[in-house]
């Protein structure tokens, strides 16, 4: 075979045309989402005052194995995608490994990442339903971005609340939504009940996607014609993100490989549920056997030190609760916290997988997050977000052990998106002002003792 290509394109009607729900897979469902109301399972029904029905419908459905993806939807797809599928090989070098690394880039669009993905499909499904608008939070800023973009080409209203730290860290990403029509609060406000009810607990807090998930709802729910949409978490999310994982598998059949080990970052899980999702059917049928490994900053651990248990999803306490990892929906980051990643929870379907030991999971603190971004951004062009920066840290330290070992290992990672717009994180790293925080047991105490009591 002729030498790989250092990118691989596929052509546009290789675009996957059905989503792949894992779900329908899996050997054991996660537990159902719990109503608060009624501290019952939640219905279908249940969710429409806060999502539109179609993505109601997506997120309870746990037996279609793949959904058809609308055309409306494949058009604003091709935009974009596909995404190329790439071969690391100058990073291979500078690394001196016998492992091939290949890494997808998703951000090749305005919002520099792979949120954009659901973001089409959620506005999509609510221009079809005839709404108003829609209402949504943001941490780092990507998914509000892709939002804005979507709700602009389909002529939605959209109110996102940013996380208040990354509002003031990186005012480019809210004028980049700004240009698309969006309006945009930073988080926590005095716009919304939860809002005040936060800064009257905390007036010198810097937000959680907790807080801002907890404005966005009351937001939606109070405002006719409305609805909420979420960008990590959910079920409907991994489901829309699946087209990463299935363009994954076409690119990697035509170049005769299989990952060894697949590496995502995990903050919420839609990047990394959408990139191993075929991968992960796979290894549930037992046809293939590959490592995967979720990657989270040391400062917000909610797979590898978090609890099983029943939480709420928002900050506010008025979402259905999920059972997933979680460090309890109070648990804010440090303030220096500057690579995203900071939600207190994990989707419900990557919390089983983990609990089931299907995957691993893996801290970094955000010095070696960010020494190896500089390290990639040299070798590879690409500036890397902090977020995706999480993945190339674990697929190198992978790299080195394969060098150490001598094995060939072919490693794939997701590169979920760009880092253009967060030039204060890497200003901090590069003058040396960047410090870790690893958050104490008893700091995490606190947000264990308020895990709500669920039988």
């Amino acid at each position: 075979m002729s030498k790989i290509p250092h990118r691989l394109y596929l052509s546009e009607d290789q675009i996957p045309k059905q989503w792949y729900n894992l779900r329908a897979d899996m050997p054991e469902q996660p537990d159902p989402m719990i109503n608060p109301a009624t501290m019952k399972p939640a219905t279908v029904e249940d969710l429409y005052p806060v999502f539109c029905k179609e993505l109601a419908r997506q997120e309870m459905d746990s037996t279609t194995r793949y959904i058809d993806i609308p055309e409306g939807i494949r058009e604003m797809y091709k935009i974009y995608r596909p995404s190329p599928l790439c071969r690391a090989y100058n990073l291979e070098k500078a690394l001196q490994t016998p492992a091939k690394i290949y890494y997808k880039f998703e951000g090749n669009n305005t919002s520099g990442s792979h949120k954009l993905n659901s973001a089409i499909a959620q506005a999509y499904y609510a221009k079809e339903q005839g709404l108003k608008g829609l209402t949504t939070e943001t941490g780092a800023g990507q998914w509000g971005t892709a939002l804005s973009e979507a709700c602009s080409y389909f002529g939605l209203p959209l109110t996102v609340y940013m996380v208040k730290v990354s509002y003031q860290q990186k005012p480019f990403r809210k004028s980049v939504m700004q240009t698309f029509g969006a309006e945009v609060i930073a988080s926590p406000s005095d716009t919304t009940e939860a809002g005040r009810r936060i800064l009257a607990e905390n007036p010198e807090t810097g937000g959680s996607l907790g807080c801002a998930i907890s404005e966005a709802v009351e937001k939606a729910v109070s405002t006719e014609g409305y609805r909420y949409v979420l960008g990590s978490v959910l079920n409907q999310v991994l489901l829309h993100q699946s087209v990463i994982g299935l363009e994954c598998e076409t690119a990697m059949e035509m170049l005769g490989e299989y990952p060894d080990i697949i590496i995502g970052c995990a903050g919420g899980g839609s990047n990394l549920g959408g990139l191993i999702a075929p991968f992960m059917r796979d290894k549930l049928s037992g046809r293939h056997n590959p490592r995967i490994i979720a990657v989270e900053p040391a400062s917000c651990p909610s797979l590898t030190r978090g609890r099983y248990a029943y939480d709420f999803c928002d900050t506010g306490r008025i979402t259905p609760m999920a059972r997933m990892y979680t460090l309890g929906c109070g648990f804010i980051p440090s303030s220096n916290h500057a690579g995203g990643l900071r939600y207190h929870g994990m989707s419900p379907i990557l919390s089983k997988l983990y609990h089931d030991k299907q995957m691993e999971a893996v801290t970094v603190e955000q010095t070696r997050v960010f020494e190896a971004a500089v390290e990639f951004a040299k070798r590879e062009t690409i500036l890397p977000a902090p977020e995706s920066a999480h993945a190339i840290r674990a697929a190198m330290d992978e790299a080195i052990r394969c060098r150490e070992s001598g094995e060939s290992k072919t490693i794939l990672f997701g590169l979920t998106g760009t880092g253009y717009f967060d030039m204060t994180a890497y200003s901090s790293y590069i003058e040396g002002r960047m410090s870790d925080y690893i958050p104490t047991d008893a700091d995490l105490q606190r947000g264990f003792d308020g895990l709500p009591k669920v039988d």
